[in-house]
C-alpha cells in the first residue's frame, strides 16, 4: 500500500502572503513615484519662474550698473577739469599775494610823502571844480579815472574806469539774458517781446551799457556789437564800426538799437571775438557783458543739450579768436547750473590786464 503524501497548510499560506505582500509593495512603489513625478513637475515650473525673474533682475542691475559707471566717467572728467581750473585759480591767487605783498612793502618806503600827495590832491580837487563851473555839459559826457598806456588800457575797479582810445562794448543777448534761472528764462522765452524786453535781467545789461557809455573818455572812439548766435555792430556805418564818443547823436542811436534788442538764441564767443580781432583799428580795451560760458561755436550744435565740459572746451576754443594784448574786462550776471563760468572769466580778466566784476543787483 503506498505512503500518501502529507499536505502542509503553512506552505501554501506563506506564498499566499508572500504574494500579497509583494503586491502591495509594487502599489506603493507605484503610487510614490505617481506622486514624485508629479510633485517634481511642479517644482520645475516654479523654478523655472524664478529663474526668469532673477534673470530680469540681473538683466535690469546690469543696465543700471553701465549707466552709473557712464555717470560716474562724466563725474570724473567734470573733477579734473575742475581741478586744472583751480590748480590755475590757485597760481593766480599766489602771484596776485606776491605783488600785494611787493605793493605793501614799497608803501611802507612811502608813507613820508602822504602829506604832500594829500596837498596836491587837494590842490587838483580846487582846480578841477573850478574848470567844472566852466565846462558845458555836452563837453564833459565821458570821464577817464586811471589809464595805463601801452598796447591796451588796464582797468581799475575803483568804479570801473573806461580809458582807452577805441573801446568795443560787446553785450550776449542770448535766451539766458533773460533771467538769472533756466526754468524763468525758458518761460519769458515764450513770452509775448513785450515781456522778453521788459525783462529785468535784460534791462540791468542795457543799463549797464547806458553806464559804461556815460563815462566814455570824451576824445575816444568806441563799437557797440551784441552777440548771441550771431553778431551785429550796432554802431559805425559801411566803411567803419567805430563812432566817436563825442558824437551824442551816434551814441543815443546806438543805445536806441540796444534797447530794441530782443533777446533769443544761443550763446557763441567765437562769433564777436573774430569781429573784433577784424576791426581797423583794432580794439585797445574790450568791455565783455555776459551770463555764461558758450553754448556753440561757429555753428549751431548737433544736440539741444551740451554738458560743462563741452562749454569750457567751446570758451578756450573763442578766446583764442580775440585779439592779442587787449584788456577784457567781464561784467558777469550769473546764471545758475554755470558753475565753471566766474572761474574761467575771472583767469581770462587777469591774463589780459583787464577786470572782472560780478555786479549786486542794484547795480548799475
Amino acid at each position: 500500500m503506498a505512503r500518501r503524501r502529507e499536505f502542509n497548510v503553512f506552505s501554501l499560506a506563506f506564498l499566499d502572503i508572500m504574494s500579497c505582500g509583494f503586491g502591495a509593495v509594487i502599489l506603493v512603489y507605484i503610487i510614490i513615484n505617481h506622486a514624485t513625478e508629479a510633485t517634481s513637475q511642479e517644482l520645475n515650473t516654479e523654478l523655472a519662474a524664478e529663474v526668469k525673474r532673477l534673470q530680469e533682475l540681473v538683466d535690469n542691475e546690469t543696465e543700471n550698473l553701465v549707466q552709473l559707471k557712464t555717470v560716474v566717467h562724466d563725474t570724473e572728467e567734470q573733477i579734473m577739469t575742475t581741478d586744472e581750473m583751480t590748480r590755475q585759480i590757485i597760481d593766480q591767487i599766489e602771484e596776485l599775494t606776491a605783488r600785494i605783498q611787493n605793493e605793501q612793502q614799497q608803501g611802507a618806503n612811502q608813507k613820508e610823502s602822504i602829506e604832500d600827495l594829500k596837498s596836491e590832491l587837494k590842490r587838483l580837487e580846487e582846480e578841477a571844480a573850478n574848470l567844472r563851473g566852466s565846462v558845458d555839459d555836452t563837453d564833459t559826457r565821458g570821464t577817464s579815472l586811471r589809464t595805463f598806456v601801452g598796447d591796451g588800457n588796464r582797468q581799475y575797479l575803483t568804479g570801473l574806469n573806461v580809458g582807452g582810445q577805441h573801446i568795443a562794448i560787446v553785450v550776449d543777448t542770448s535766451a539766458s539774458m533773460l533771467h538769472k534761472t533756466i526754468v524763468n528764462a525758458i518761460r519769458l522765452n515764450n513770452m509775448p517781446v513785450e515781456q522778453k524786453i521788459r525783462a529785468e535781467k535784460w534791462q540791468r545789461a542795457i543799463r549797464t551799457v547806458d553806464w559804461i557809455s556815460a563815462n566814455l573818455p570824451r576824445d575816444a572812439q568806441f563799437a557797440l556789437m551784441t552777440f548771441s548766435d550771431q553778431a551785429e555792430f550796432l554802431t559805425g556805418d559801411e566803411t567803419s564800426n567805430w563812432a566817436a564818443t563825442s558824437d551824442s547823436d551816434a551814441l543815443e542811436t546806438a543805445l536806441k538799437k540796444l534797447r530794441e534788442v530782443v533777446p533769443g538764441g544761443g550763446t557763441s564767443l567765437h562769433l564777436p571775438f573774430e569781429k573784433l580781432r577784424r576791426m581797423e583799428p583794432r580794439p585797445d580795451n574790450i568791455f565783455l557783458i555776459v551770463d555764461g560760458l558758450p553754448t556753440q561755436g561757429m555753428t549751431p550744435p548737433e544736440r539741444s543739450v551740451i554738458s560743462s565740459k563741452d562749454r569750457v572746451r567751446l570758451y578756450t576754443s573763442a578766446i583764442q579768436e580775440l585779439p592779442p594784448a587787449v584788456p577784457v574786462n567781464i561784467i558777469l550776471f550769473p546764471m545758475e547750473g554755470d558753475p565753471l563760468a566766474t572761474p574761467s572769466y575771472w583767469i581770462l580778466a587777469q591774463q589780459t590786464a583787464g577786470s572782472f566784476m560780478s555786479p549786486s543787483k542794484d547795480w548799475p
